[in-house]
């Protein structure tokens, strides 16, 4: 695998992490301000998801991807 595909590959898990520890965050909270905070954590992984989803779309679609 390439190495810009495996940045690729490790910034999808990232995001992942990033969901979950959003959403062990906002279920643990005891205030407000730290549902603001895991409320950023989850729309900022969502975000960089699709900008990571759709660069490995253009990496597979060059013959690039290899799994």
């Amino acid at each position: 695998m390439k190495r810009c595909d495996q940045n690729i590959k490790e910034t999808l898990a990232l995001v992942e992490r990033m969901i979950e520890l959003a959403g062990r965050g906002d279920v643990d909270r005891e205030d407000v301000s730290c549902g603001i905070l895991y409320g950023v954590i989850l729309d900022s992984a969502y975000k960089i998801k699709k900008l990571a989803e759709e660069e490995k779309q253009a990496h597979v679609k060059k013959g690039w991807w290899k799994d």
